[in-house]
């Protein structure tokens, strides 16, 4: 998930662990736990970016990560805290718990975590997209209520307590329903259509859990299609084709099996003026409504450099940002 629902999070979880021990403290401390695990991103500035794209969700969200570093951390805040009531052990359980609810968080978005790292499963259940102002307002404004009410106050504990519980269901109850749902008009839409698939895979659109997009593997092709929930009309399944033959030898090269194996075979190859490029389609495209022609949210440029396939993510740009929200909110209200 984004930054601020991170710390959100994070703040929340210290709150309830040790808030009535040390306050607002308790919140500051949570807040930077939700944040430590994604301080794998600088990967990308001492790396190559098929090796970041590996790292990133990996170690640093796993359950071994929060348990070894969890007392490492709640040792340095317990000598940061001398005067603080609470002891390392303390610390220590609070730094466990922001670490821990942060993947756990991260496991229900499209790129997933990879929660039991070493292990290479990455757990993602796509029921949340990367930002989602439903579950991270409200528990914004509780988060801040129970903020500006005095430690070990009741008040305190309630407020803070229904912005994780109101979270907790939209996250745990209300978008996994809605992604059953949406999964069955899609399915039903494909069979409608008389269309044969081998595989289909569905998460949200940006920013909300009203629109969702589906992924499905044809024969020489990969389906796209969105559906809101206040649509009235069939959904329109747009073919983006494969296209894996451009790849030619490269398809044996190291780096190319290791973008297939990211991309969990969700790929189409594409060309450009003579350049390769390899698009992951686990996230969709950069339009909400379903075009052949729109561009990927993630693509990358494939160079070959003394026998090596490197790999170039291609920029997005402001432009890109503000079609895809102009575009969103009609069609988030049905087509």
């Amino acid at each position: 998930m984004d930054s601020l629902t991170q710390i959100v999070l994070g703040a929340a979880v210290g709150e309830a662990v040790l808030g009535k021990k040390v306050g607002n403290k308790a919140m500051l401390y949570g807040a930077i736990a939700g944040t430590i695990p994604d301080l794998d991103t600088f990967a990308s500035a001492f790396t190559d970016t098929i090796t970041a794209i590996e790292i990133h969700r990996g170690f640093t969200h796993s359950i071994i990560f929060s348990i070894l570093f969890a007392p490492i951390f709640g040792w340095l805040i317990s000598k940061i805290e001398k005067k603080s009531k609470a002891t390392w052990k303390n610390w220590s359980w609070l730094m466990f718990w922001g670490l821990f609810t942060h993947p756990l968080l991260d496991s229900h978005t499209t790129w997933g975590t990879q929660l039991f790292w070493p292990l290479e499963v990455r757990l993602a259940y796509k029921n949340i997209f990367v930002i989602d102002p439903l579950y991270t307002l409200p528990f914004l404004v509780f988060l801040i209520l129970a903020m500006r009410k005095k430690r070990g106050t009741k008040e305190r504990r309630k407020f803070n307590n229904l912005g994780l519980i109101i979270s907790s269901v939209y996250l745990l109850v209300i978008t996994p329903a809605l992604k059953l749902y949406t999964f069955t008009k899609f399915t039903e839409a494909l069979e409608n259509q008389g269309i044969a698939y081998y595989k289909i895979e569905t998460k949200p659109a940006p920013l909300n859990a009203i629109l969702w997009t589906a992924n499905i593997e044809v024969d020489d092709a990969y389906l796209i299609g969105n559906y809101s929930i206040f649509d009235t009309q069939p959904i329109d399944f747009v073919a983006h084709p494969k296209n894996h033959h451009l790849l030619g030898p490269w398809t044996e090269k190291p780096n190319v099996k290791r973008l297939i194996a990211i991309s969990e075979g969700w790929f189409t190859i594409s060309e450009k003026e003579g350049e390769i490029y390899f698009n992951d389609l686990r996230f969709g495209t950069l339009s909400p409504i379903a075009r052949v022609d729109a561009d990927f949210a993630f693509s990358y440029k494939l160079v070959e450099e003394e026998g090596e396939i490197k790999a170039i993510e291609t920029e997005k740009t402001r432009g890109d940002a503000k079609e895809l929200l102009s575009q969103l909110g009609t069609r988030i209200l049905g087509n």
